[in-house]
């Protein structure tokens, strides 16, 4: 009977849950204004919420050696600034010089591909595979313009993702230096919130949430820059053209869970099979080389056990993501996840498992322990 009045009482809150979603549809122009704030405050806030886990460790780390925290806050900023000068002296000329040739070069890239191909399908090895009715350098090149379409697609977000500059780059660095130098406390703050009697168990939730989000966000970027390294050392090897840019765009691709390291793939392969079929046979190899070394070698080590997540739902998540919040959806929806898992998994143990685990005692039936009636209980004399 408690467990049926607690379903009922589940289902209730559910259905209220539900209504008041469906009300609040019903009047969405009230909450207009909110969502605008919300999209114009988002980037900043993300980039802020981003580069506090990355820095955080650095900025204790000082703390630790008796410097003032706002001080180390200026000197990372300090060195950070002085990081940017760098590349763009060092690494950005010659990156500026690989985008402006493939930009300039771009309509000789489309022909090559198309002559590639149809030297492929004339080839006495694919002609007998491929049906002879079948054009395959026609098939591939609408392939191509489709992928071309969809990423023209996912470019135009990112553009639109950052398209207020001016207010990322001014509200960004006060977000994170206050961040910085408070961040410490906001778990404090928020823990203030809850019923006394759980205080205790919402500071081991918000502890378990920030131990997540900074591993997940400093092993992100860890095994990222070594997928790039490796990726970069064996475009070297091969010789294919564009290797500084391609490497780049992996690294940044590889951000978006599962799909990103996939659309990375095809400009590798498509500017490798600009130079021969063997350059684009072996980047392929060395995409999945450096993947499988990131997958089994770098990523349980930096990761151990904080990302567990079967790779099915990433897909599913990924894909839920970009359906519900594009660009934003798909890079956010991970630490979503993770933060909602535990949350869930708190609440289910708090509210749900010990009552359902409770199993109340029978009328009239003894409780084990206790004497029955007419019986004295022994005491501790009689004992001895």
């Amino acid at each position: 009977m408690v467990k049926l009045n607690l379903f009922i009482r589940i289902c209730i809150a559910v259905l209220l849950v539900l209504g008041i979603i469906y009300v609040g549809s019903l009047v969405n122009f009230i909450f207009n204004p909110i969502i605008s704030l919300f999209n114009v405050v988002i980037v900043p806030l993300m980039l802020a919420v981003f580069f506090y886990y990355l820095l955080r460790p650095l900025i204790d780390y000082l703390s630790s050696r008796k410097l003032n925290r706002s001080l180390a806050i200026l000197l990372v900023y300090l060195v950070i600034a002085v990081l940017l000068l760098g590349f763009t002296v060092g690494v950005w000329p010659s990156l500026q010089n690989q985008l402006l040739n493939l930009a300039n070069n771009m309509p000789g890239v489309l022909r090559a591909v198309g002559d590639q191909l149809s030297k492929l399908e004339n080839s006495e090895l694919l002609s007998n595979l491929i049906p002879a009715n079948m054009n395959l350098s026609n098939q591939l090149m609408g392939y191509l313009n489709k992928g071309f379409s969809l990423a023209s697609v996912y470019v135009s977000g990112l553009f639109s993702f950052v398209s207020n500059f001016a207010i990322v780059l001014f509200t960004f660095p006060i977000l994170l230096f206050y961040m910085l130098k408070e961040g410490g406390k906001f778990g404090d703050k928020l823990v203030s919130f809850f019923p006394k009697r759980y205080h205790e168990e919402g500071a081991g939730v918000i502890a378990e949430i920030d131990g997540v989000m900074g591993s997940f966000i400093v092993g992100r970027v860890l095994v990222n820059l070594a997928l790039g390294v490796l990726m970069y050392i064996g475009f070297l090897i091969i010789g294919l053209p564009y290797a500084l840019l391609l490497t780049l765009v992996a690294v940044l691709m590889n951000f978006i869970p599962f799909i990103g390291a996939i659309l990375s793939t095809v400009p590798i392969f498509i500017f490798g099979l600009i130079e021969s079929p063997s350059t684009a046979i072996w980047s392929i190899v060395v995409v999945l080389v450096a993947q499988q070394i990131q997958d089994n070698l770098v990523a349980p080590y930096i990761f151990g056990k904080s990302m567990d997540i079967h790779p099915l739902t990433t897909i599913i998540l990924v894909l839920a993501g970009g359906d519900f919040g594009g660009i934003i959806g798909i890079l956010v929806i991970i630490p979503v996840y993770m933060m909602l898992k535990i949350i869930i998994v708190k609440l289910y143990q708090l509210f749900i498992r010990k009552r359902w685990e409770e199993e109340p005692a029978v009328p009239g039936e003894p409780v084990p322990g206790e004497p029955l009636p007419g019986e004295t209980a022994p005491s501790a004399e009689a004992g001895e």
